[in-house]
């Protein structure tokens, strides 16, 4: 699941007429390059959540042929759902077996494939990266592979596999994913990695324009 439903308020004038997705790095929109290393990984069928301007991301992409696999879209409310909201409403698209979420205002190199093969015992498995100098505190700990809330702490990198059976019985509405991270991990139940490789939250103009100049003058 590609989490592109997000107004992209730090990234405004820009986004007032563009959804954040479809701001180009490097020649292609920032979903662009998740839906070509997802490819790269083996995945076949991606589910899109669609919030702000969304339309134009249904226009841009389609149902996915033309980038060799198939897109089918979440269409959310208003002020969309926020990230775990979001999910819940596209369980049914998801289907039983664990699926990646994969947040699109991200760029990174890591090898979704090894994500694909990870075997997990817990609800989730969280990809956390080097803190980055705007958010130096990080988010979670990491222990023999289980996400902790000790320090030293690491900065999820909004890449994560889940079991379905994690959001199922939730209501719907909205609902933050921060919630359900931290009771899994009082219940002992995500384990995590940690990734030194490219990554970069691509969420302020600043950032943007250093995606666009060194972090990927294209692929």
């Amino acid at each position: 699941m590609l989490l592109a439903a997000g107004r992209g308020e730090r990234l405004r004038p820009l986004t007032d007429a563009l959804p954040k997705p479809l701001i180009e790095v490097g020649g292609k929109a920032l979903i662009e390059h998740h839906l070509a290393h997802l490819v790269e990984a083996g995945v076949d069928e991606v589910v899109i959540n669609l919030g702000w301007l969304g339309e134009q991301i249904r226009e841009r992409l389609g149902n996915g042929e033309r980038y060799g696999l198939r897109i089918r879209y979440s269409v959310e409310p208003p002020g969309a759902l926020e990230t775990a909201g979001g999910i819940i409403q596209a369980l049914e698209l998801l289907g039983p077996e664990p699926f990646l979420i994969v947040s699109t205002d991200v760029l990174s190199d890591y090898p979704f494939a090894s994500l694909i093969d990870a075997e997990f015992e817990g609800l989730g498995h969280l990809v956390l990266v080097d803190n980055p100098p705007h958010h130096p505190a990080g988010d979670f700990g990491l222990r023999s592979g289980r996400i902790t809330r000790d320090e030293p702490r690491l900065t999820f990198s909004g890449i994560a596999c889940c079991r379905p059976e994690w959001f199922a019985g939730l209501a719907p509405g909205r609902r933050a994913l921060r919630p359900l991270f931290e009771q899994a991990i009082d219940a002992g139940r995500l384990s995590g990695e940690h990734y030194p490789g490219k990554w970069l939250d691509v969420g302020t103009p600043e950032r943007l324009a250093r995606a666009r100049e060194e972090y990927y003058s294209g692929d």
